[in-house]
């Protein structure tokens, strides 16, 4: 294996239970009810997809311009007093895969803006060859498109490349684009094990395995 593809949100960062209390909070001003739930359905998915799911699921009782704001509102005061929360193991597995010369990207379903202030917040933005985001690609996941851009910019054949993934739309893009899949379960759990290739708990524990594997 050559490079490791990863997602952001979920993989990377804790970002996707936070999303759940800010949601439900939210939602709530909103007169939605508490929607926290909604980031199960929307998860892997960009803006523009979570968009029409919240309007399947409210009706006309979703405005996304007034919900957009009061997200936005709400991210911003929770980041202006905390930081991005870097899921465990992060660090040391960007630190071994970058001295061992593999290559690195990001395919995450989120803004390219979102995705830079996380990773630069995070000061991990210089580990990555490539940041493919979702609003750079046509068909977000669990399309292949993400996936297969990111090979491609990295110069690498997908079979070669490790996708690390926590969604199952996620995962379903990483499978499709021919990736071997790493699992590494956050809010989701997978229904079936032909959804991945090999699970793991931790960012640390596929960390060990690939050292075993240079021994």
């Amino acid at each position: 294996m050559k490079a490791v593809i990863f997602d952001m949100d979920g993989v990377l960062f804790d970002t996707e239970k936070l999303a759940v209390k800010c949601w439900d909070e939210i939602g709530v001003k909103c007169s939605l009810g508490k929607v926290g739930y909604m980031v199960m359905k929307t998860l892997g998915r960009t803006r523009e997809e979570s968009v029409k799911i919240f309007e399947k699921e409210f009706g006309d009782k979703f405005n996304n311009d007034v919900f957009q704001k009061e997200y936005a509102a709400w991210l911003d005061e929770y980041y202006s007093k905390n930081p991005v929360p870097v899921k465990e193991g992060v660090f040391e597995v960007l630190e071994y895969l970058k001295a061992e010369g593999y290559k690195t990207a990001v395919a995450s379903s989120s803004s390219k803006s979102s995705v830079l202030h996380h990773l630069e917040n995070a000061k991990i933005t210089g580990y990555f060859d490539k940041i493919i985001c979702g609003d750079m690609v046509e068909k977000s996941k669990p399309e292949p498109d993400i996936y297969l851009t990111a090979c491609k910019a990295l110069g690498e054949k997908p079979q070669d490349c490790f996708a690390v993934e926590d969604s199952k739309s996620g995962l379903l893009s990483a499978k499709r684009a021919g990736c071997r899949v790493i699992y590494i379960p956050d809010l989701y759990t997978a229904e079936s094990e032909k959804e991945y290739d090999i699970k793991f708990n931790t960012l640390n524990s596929f960390l060990n395995v690939l050292k075993a594997l240079h021994r």
